[in-house]
């Protein structure tokens, strides 16, 4: 694949950083597509986007927009021109008027799903054993070990603002639903796949599959960036 005219752009979610996209960024890299990633402050829905649009701010010419579990939210309350296209990875897509809770708890969890509340700190931070049995079982014993110790909490203002008019109503969507996932059910990622008519490709993956099975993410993408460039 020669070098394409769309950059890509990866937003991590909660619990993440954006070192969780190396491995697809190299895979990217490989088959010539530019890739950009940043850290999202995971403060405020607002503030979050602020971090996106600055990072938008930085690219030339059209985007491919990746969005991981939170970040799904975010990168579709964007406004910039650039964005042709967005990538789903087991990745929450409240619509107008919902938040992010809204459909975060829209079915039912199952009984690996780790309990969320805010510490006294008040932010929601991740039990270390949590990355083992829900949000990357299939990774190795360091790579979990690793998530745990660089996570990044996420404020309870980030997830319960109703969002806006979502960029999913108005540039073609994929999304990738993850089968083994245990933070978001797989019923609930499929219900927000089908509502945003997306290409949906489903794999019998956990909740990170950029760390654990980034040879199938980045096919995803590079099907979005196909597209844009026809």
């Amino acid at each position: 694949m020669g070098k394409t005219t769309a950059t890509v752009v990866l937003a991590h979610g909660a619990w993440a950083d954006e070192s969780s996209w190396s491995k697809v960024v190299t895979l990217l890299q490989s088959k010539g597509i530019d890739a950009v990633t940043f850290r999202l402050p995971l403060s405020s829905l607002a503030d979050d986007v602020v971090a996106l649009d600055k990072a938008l701010a930085r690219v030339d010419g059209p985007v491919v927009l990746v969005g991981h579990a939170y970040a799904g939210a975010v990168i579709a309350a964007t406004h910039s021109a650039k964005v042709r296209a967005l990538v789903y990875i087991a990745a929450l897509a409240p619509d107008q008027g919902e938040t992010v809770a809204d459909v975060f708890y829209r079915y039912e969890h199952d009984d690996k799903a780790p309990k969320l509340a805010p510490g006294d700190d008040g932010l929601i931070w991740l039990a270390p054993e949590a990355f083992g049995t829900a949000f990357a079982q299939h990774a190795s014993q360091e790579e979990r070990k690793a998530l745990a110790a660089k996570q990044l909490p996420i404020s309870p203002a980030a997830i319960t603002v109703p969002v806006e008019r979502p960029l999913w109503r108005d540039v073609p969507v994929w999304y990738l639903v993850a089968e083994h996932d245990h933070m978001i059910p797989e019923k609930t990622q499929r219900f927000m796949a089908e509502r945003m008519n997306a290409r949906i490709s489903v794999y019998p993956v956990d909740h990170l599959p950029s760390v654990t099975a980034p040879e199938l993410v980045q096919t995803v993408i590079v099907d979005a960036v196909r597209h844009v460039g026809n």
